[in-house]
Order: C-alpha cells, then sequence, then structure tokens
C-alpha cells in the first residue's frame, strides 16, 4: 500500500486550527449574553456532543478568521495534489466542521461530532477503523486524546510538542512531528500585558497628593494593592481577549496577539485567568475593606465595559475614565487618604481625554486603510466621527488643565505646599502634553492605546518624571 493510497484523517482542533473551537464558540455564546453559561452546565449534563451541537446552533464564527497552521496546512495541500484523499475527523461540531471543510476545498469528507455523539478518544479510533480499517489510515492529531487513534492508525503525524511526539511513538513507531515553536514564557506577560500595569501607578497618587510617601505602613499599603490592582486587570485583559477573538483578528495589530494568532490555547488562558483573580483577592484581603469594595466595584465595572458598555458610543469612553479614576480611588482607600474632588475632577477629565485619543485613533486608522466610510470593530463610532470626538477630546484635555490652575488657586494648595508657586510648572508641563498627544493623534503618530504611547515615547516619559518632581519640589 502506498503512502498516496492511503486516507489522511486530520484532526481540527490544536491540529489544523491553533484554537479550540468549543471554547471561542463558548464566548462567542456568552458574549452574546452571560447567562447561558448556566444553559451550558444543562446541556453538558446530556453529553458533550449535545453542548457542542447547542452551542453551535446559537453562535456563528468566521472559519476564514481562524488561526490555521499554515506550515501543516501546506502540508496538506501537498499531499491532496499527489492525489491522496484528505478527511477533516474532529471533536468539534459538525456545523464548524462542514464550514471548515468547504474553506478548505481539498477534504472529501467530514467526520465530526453531532448531538448523540462526542467524536473524540476511542469513538474517533472505533470509527476510523470501521470505516478504513485498522492500520489503513495515517492520523493527524495534537492531544492526549489522539493517542488512542494514533494506535490503530498506520502513521501517527503529532503536531504539537516533543512531549506529545512521544506519547503517539510509544504506540505507533510511525512517527512525523510538526513542531509548534513557542517561546511560552514570553507570550504568557505579553497576554497579561505586563507593560500595561504602568497603568495601575495611579494608585500612588493619592499618596503624592497627600505627602504620605514617607510613611512605611502607607508605602507597603499602596505597594499591595497596587499588585492587586496589577493581577486582577491582568485577569480581565485575558477574558476580555477570550471575548473579543473575532474582532482581534479583523484587527490589524491585535491579530497577533497570542489568543488571537491562536500561539496560546484558551483553556490555558481561562486557568490563568481565575489564578489571577484569586490571587489579586488575597492581596486584597490584607488590605482595608473600602479598598476591597473598591477592587469589587472595578471587576464590576470592567466586566460591564467587556460585555456590553464598549460597545455603545460615548458610554465607553466615560466608562474607561472611571476606570483610570478608579485607581486613584483604590490608592486612597487603600492609604486611609481622603480624597480632595479637585484631583476626582482632574482625573476625570484627563482620562476622558486620553479614552477619546484611544478611539480617535482607531477611526483614524480605518480611514487611513480606505475605509472611510466604515465602523470600528466592536464599537459603536464611524470613521466620520472622527472630528467630533476630536473635539470632545481636546475640549476634555483641557478642562483638566483649567481645573488643575483652579486647584493652584485654591487655599487647599497652600495648606498642602511650601512652595505652591512651584506647581505652575506642573501646569505648563500638562498644558504642553496634553496638546502633544492630540497633535500625534492628528498626525496619525499615536498608538491606538495612549498608555503605551507615554511610557514608549522618550519626551512623554520626561514630561511624566518632570511632573512628579515638581511635585516633590512643591512640596
Amino acid at each position: 500500500m502506498t503512502p498516496a493510497s492511503v486516507p489522511l484523517c486530520v484532526d481540527l482542533d490544536g491540529t489544523l486550527a491553533r484554537t479550540d473551537l468549543l471554547i471561542e464558540s463558548f464566548f462567542v455564546l456568552i458574549k452574546q449574553n452571560p447567562l447561558y453559561a448556566f444553559y451550558c452546565i444543562a446541556w453538558l449534563l446530556r453529553g458533550k456532543g449535545y453542548l457542542k451541537a447547542q452551542i453551535a446552533a446559537r453562535v456563528a464564527i468566521d472559519v476564514s478568521l481562524l488561526p490555521y497552521n499554515e506550515r501543516f496546512v501546506d502540508f496538506l495541500k501537498r499531499e491532496h495534489s499527489s492525489g491522496r484523499d484528505l478527511y477533516l475527523c474532529t471533536a468539534g461540531d459538525q456545523r464548524f466542521a462542514q464550514e471548515i471543510a468547504l474553506h478548505f476545498g481539498f477534504f472529501k469528507g467530514v467526520m465530526a461530532s453531532n448531538e448523540s455523539r462526542n467524536f473524540s478518544g476511542p469513538t474517533k479510533a472505533g470509527a476510523l477503523s470501521a470505516e478504513f480499517g485498522v492500520h489503513g489510515f495515517d492520523y493527524c492529531g495534537n492531544a492526549r486524546a489522539d493517542v488512542p487513534v494514533w494506535k490503530q492508525a498506520r502513521q501517527a503525524i503529532v503536531v504539537g510538542s516533543k512531549t506529545m511526539e512521544a506519547a503517539a511513538h510509544r504506540v505507533n513507531e510511525k512517527t512525523i512531528l510538526f513542531e509548534n515553536e513557542r517561546t511560552f514564557f514570553r507570550l504568557v506577560l505579553k497576554e497579561m500585558r505586563v507593560y500595561q500595569w504602568v497603568k495601575n501607578l495611579l494608585i500612588f497618587v493619592p499618596l503624592l497628593a497627600s505627602h504620605r510617601f514617607t510613611n512605611v505602613h502607607t508605602l507597603v499599603a499602596e505597594g499591595i494593592a497596587f499588585l492587586s490592582f496589577c493581577f486582577c486587570a491582568s485577569s480581565v485583559y485575558l477574558l476580555n481577549d477570550m471575548l473579543d477573538l473575532d474582532a482581534d483578528r479583523r484587527h490589524a495589530r491585535k491579530r497577533n496577539r497570542p489568543f488571537a494568532s491562536g500561539q496560546l490555547s484558551l483553556l490555558f488562558g481561562i486557568g490563568l485567568m481565575f489564578i489571577l483573580l484569586m490571587a489579586s483577592a488575597s492581596l486584597a484581603l490584607m488590605l482595608s475593606p473600602a479598598f476591597q469594595l473598591v477592587l469589587a466595584f472595578y471587576v464590576i465595572a470592567t466586566l460591564a465595559y467587556s460585555f456590553r458598555l464598549k460597545r455603545i458610543m460615548l458610554i465607553d469612553v466615560f466608562a474607561l475614565a472611571a476606570l483610570y479614576t478608579v485607581r486613584i480611588v483604590a490608592g486612597g482607600a487603600a492609604g486611609g487618604i481622603v480624597l480632595s474632588d479637585w484631583l476626582i475632577m482632574f482625573s476625570v477629565m484627563i482620562f476622558l481625554s486620553l479614552a477619546m485619543v484611544k478611539r480617535y485613533t482607531e477611526l483614524d486608522a480605518m480611514q487611513r486603510d480606505g475605509n472611510g466610510k466604515g465602523s470600528a470593530a466592536g464599537r459603536g463610532y464611524l470613521t466620520e466621527d472622527m472630528s467630533i470626538v476630536r473635539s470632545f477630546g481636546t475640549a476634555a484635555g483641557y478642562v483638566a488643565v483649567l481645573v488643575l490652575a483652579l486647584y493652584m488657586n485654591s487655599s487647599d494648595v497652600r495648606i498642602l505646599y511650601r512652595h505652591p508657586q512651584t506647581l505652575w510648572i506642573l501646569f505648563g508641563l500638562l498644558l504642553y502634553w496634553i496638546s502633544r498627544v492630540w497633535m500625534f493623534a492628528f498626525r496619525g503618530q499615536m498608538h491606538d492605546d495612549p498608555i503605551v504611547f507615554a511610557i514608549k515615547n522618550r519626551a512623554s516619559l520626561s514630561i511624566i518624571a518632570l511632573c512628579v518632581l515638581t511635585v516633590l519640589a512643591a512640596s
């Protein structure tokens, strides 16, 4: 029997596609309505195949955007060109399997799960042996559930790690490996968006504003609060990215995120998300109940933003401004510091301006890509809204500067600062910085996240450092 005459059976999840369609479709489902999570528990009680069928009947996935293993796809194309019959054999639901087979066009047949059968492990091994005979087919897989199938196959083709190759080789001496090269630790840090932790430095603003930065007890409390918020924020980033797979894959830069590109598994993401959330909660228990309430509010507000608010025009930017301001409120709660109305008002306006920068930059990028009448994916804006978004954003930025100016003329400043006149340097720095940010946005030179721009742009870093030094000098 020549290799070309032996049917080649191909697994889908983790093999042909670098994702898990059950988990991916689950996130699409709960994004429509989080209450579907309870339905899934009831469906699972009737079998995994039934669960997959019920989810697939309620969601749509653009299979052309899925992250496929391109090197492996090239191999399959060569095998098909040589006259070999290819079959898509997956534990995924038959609806998705049929769509993917149609997308590629080189599969002769499809075998997949349905309401009454979960086409995985021994079930798949038995079905393929019955169809093609024991050792009458080659099988491409990636997971331990494929070991029974490799045992029945003529040849085991492993798409994954050397560890999985060893598992396949124990049951089938004819083994080929398509190794996935991953820098795992770097990918995890990237998905956690550790660089975004700089946002949580806002927790230390009340400490700086109240001149209590020499109080060791307060400093330690603020440090614990910082770490708690970092872990919490990263867990939310993970969830947000798993909910936004389709939109991210349509975005020029976000398509390279580890989940969207399939470099990290969604199952791993779920586990890491809960670990980070538990670590955040454990740290929060070391602080005051007031901080715990603020953290709980942050989680609820962020979930509301991820599931719904970010798709509502204007509400999304107000929510973002509030989420930034919550970090300052958390810093006050952690250190037992009473926040002034001036600080809250300034925070809301400056962060509203930065949120507007974020939306303006997204719309500007779309227009520069030639989508002159388009809408931002997953957002409530059109490219024709750019001018009004820019107007709102610049106005909010200058109102923040005005609030600062009014504060510097208040009696509070003369009580807190020995050299209050020095703070006028802060006024000038902030006025220059917010103007510069919007100039870069107008020119199309702004990163779609202004925080990333702030920490990567040398001039911005210098201005931020000068602002801190100015406050210290005025104290």
